[in-house]
């Protein structure tokens, strides 16, 4: 096996999901790390684990896991040699009492779960160092009982606040008019009274702290200064006896630390059996029967990964080697590859699987697939030669005792090549002693399956009347690739898909030559280059704009253009013909009133016809002229 089959058959994906009902990070570790196993024998041990303990989940019986989710890090700290905090001491007393109680927990129910109680008896009895923890730590703090140096360090601290408290109160009783509040406050620890700025000078004492804005300073007085100095030192005398009392309760931890490190490690695998105890139940699994012969049965199986999943039946190994799976790209040739192999996988890891009673699982030396895409851009190789540089390595690394499951062997290639290659190693994996499932699309490896005594083959289920696919397989069958359907899906004319059934049966086709005019361009010849004729549109290249050719200028190479609702001139040179009045123009189209606005246009008109308003607008016009 390796990296290739758990990712294509996504069985990371189980082991991720796997990994997310462990309860600590010793039980995910464990999860992550394993693999799955060839050996028969150990392959059993985990499924009868896992069996216990989901019975023990179905009825409603659970672990009394405790302090499992911050262990690691306390332990880390304790193989560090740090000394722990009551919390963290607490936390570990728990985790110690567990153990006690889960020894007690399969002890009660070991008729339901004898493997796991044996393993649950190889459990520590801790109950001294809890019993310790739990007299000197309550509630999160170290009891006063602890030591005769803490309880008197806390009275002498308890006396000295007492002390202070009084003169301070005898200070404020004294000071009243002085004060900003009437209260005693702490001030970086130390006991302080709040004076209103103005009166600070006149305070026999100690600033410890101004207000932020300035107006109140929190004074020490001196009456209180050696109380506050003594009740610092009770202070550290009771936080040295602290340390010393933690100190010693983290080294009776130290002490026991190899023997707690193997309760750890049941612990993580008990973790790691109740996680697949709890995933199986989410699976609403079985234990199959598990066999070292390559024989497979699934009955009513589906892919743990996909949700409403058909149930797949499915036998080989027994009177049939090779199963050759037909049918069209969409119709579920892929999953079941998929879900062999990841059924498979499950099984050797000691999870149950999504299947009915009678299911049977084979356990591999190896598991080998090629499925999907194996393009490869980084190192220039086609579809095809992926496929042959996956399948080559198999061929490599393939003993006796492997599942090889292959998808769309000999695809990508002239097809009569790619099946005769096909069948070559369909027959080098069967002279190993593989057990060999394919997918194809070619007839002739259809034809090979058909004739090998130890092959078989078995076709998708499809409803040819509603061209859909049932994604049942059908062993003993040959289905075809439905390419139609496929090209339907994808939408495709019908007019199309109805003529390529038709061609299916008939292979009259439509072989009459038809012949198809082109009507060809009028071609600009130089002449025509150097003449342009009004409405002809040219491309100006100094302004990067099109314009249309008005007239050209008598005696000269340049030409009056129209441009923006401008006439302006050009040299011939610098503009470019893009299409004549001709090609734009109806034949008997007036081309001046591309040059005019409608008004113009309308006075033009107005006096061809002799219409007197007009006449009298341009006498007008004409007086006006004159007069200026």
């Amino acid at each position: 096996m390796n990296t290739k089959t758990y990712t294509k058959t996504q069985f990371n994906e189980i082991k991720q999901q796997l990994s997310s009902y462990a309860i600590s990070s010793f039980g995910k570790k464990l999860i992550v790390a394993t693999q799955p196993h060839v050996k028969l024998s150990v392959v059993e041990k985990r499924l009868a684990e896992t069996t216990e303990a989901k019975k023990l989940l179905d009825s409603n019986l659970h672990v009394p896991f405790m302090g499992l989710q911050s262990i690691e890090h306390i332990t880390n700290q304790l193989e560090k040699g740090f000394v722990l905090s009551p919390q963290e001491l607490l936390e570990y007393a728990d985790f110690l009492r567990s153990l006690r109680l889960i020894r007690q927990f399969f002890a009660k129910n070991q008729t339901i779960a004898p493997t796991l109680d044996r393993y649950a008896q190889g459990l520590s009895d801790f109950s001294e160092i809890e019993t310790e923890i739990y007299q000197v730590i309550r509630n999160g703090r170290i009891v006063d009982e602890a030591s005769r140096e803490l309880r008197r360090a806390r009275r002498d601290i308890a006396e000295t606040q007492d002390k202070i408290h009084e003169l301070l109160k005898k200070f404020i009783r004294q000071n009243k008019e002085k004060l900003q509040e009437a209260i005693i406050t702490k001030r970086n620890d130390i006991f302080t009274v709040p004076i209103k700025a103005a009166y600070k000078k006149q305070i026999t004492g100690t600033i410890i702290e101004l207000s932020s804005k300035g107006t109140t300073a929190y004074i020490e007085p001196s009456s209180v200064s050696r109380w506050n100095e003594q009740l610092t030192y009770h202070k550290m005398i009771e936080e040295a006896e602290v340390y010393q009392i933690l100190a010693t309760l983290t080294g009776l931890l130290a002490e026991a630390f190899p023997q707690i490190q193997q309760n750890l490690e049941i612990i993580a695998e008990f973790d790691q059996i109740f996680a697949r105890g709890k995933f199986s139940r989410e699976l609403n699994g079985i234990t199959p029967k598990i066999n070292a012969e390559g024989y497979i049965r699934l009955v009513s199986a589906k892919h743990p990964l996909i949700e409403q999943a058909v149930p797949l039946d499915l036998t080989i190994g027994k009177d049939y080697r090779g199963l050759t799976i037909t049918g069209p790209n969409a119709g579920g040739k892929t999953v079941v590859l998929k879900t062999v192999a990841l059924l498979t996988l499950m099984t050797m890891i000691g999870l149950q699987i999504p299947a009915h009673e009678g299911t049977e699982i084979a356990i591999f030396d190896q598991i080998f697939v090629d499925i999907g895409d194996s393009q490869s851009i980084e190192n220039a190789l086609s579809t095809f030669s992926g496929h042959m540089q996956n399948i080559s390595e198999i061929l490599r690394q393939t003993r006796k005792n492997s599942l090889i499951l292959l998808d769309e062997l000999g695809s990508g290639t002239e097809p009569n090549e790619g099946a005769a290659l096909a069948i070559a190693i369909m027959e080098e994996f069967y002279q190993k002693g593989s057990i060999l499932i394919t997918t194809t699309h070619y007839g002739e490896i259809k034809r090979f399956t058909e004739l090998h005594p130890d092959f078989i083959t078995a076709a998708m289920d499809f409803d040819a009347q509603h061209l859909t696919p049932k994604y049942r397989l059908l062993i003993g069958q040959t289905g075809e690739s439905n390419a139609l359907w496929i090209a339907k899906k994808m939408d495709l004319s019908d007019q199309i898909i109805a003529k390529a059934q038709k061609y299916f049966s008939d292979r009259n086709y439509q072989l009459e030559k038809k012949s198809f005019k082109v009507k060809s361009p009028k071609p600009i010849t130089s002449a025509d280059d150097s003449t342009y004729y009004k409405g002809d549109k040219v491309f100006l290249l100094e302004q990067q704009k099109s314009a249309l050719i008005y007239q050209e200028i008598p005696f000269s190479d340049n030409i009056s253009v129209y441009l923006d609702g401008q006439f302006i001139e050009v040299p011939k040179r610098r503009i470019k013909l893009e299409f004549r009045a001709s090609e734009l123009y109806p034949k008997d189209y007036e081309l001046e009133n591309l040059f005019e606005d409608f008004q113009s246009r309308k006075e033009r008109r107005d006096i061809d016809r002799g219409s007197k308003k007009a006449q009298r607008k341009l006498k007008k016009e004409a007086m006006q002229r004159k007069q200026k």
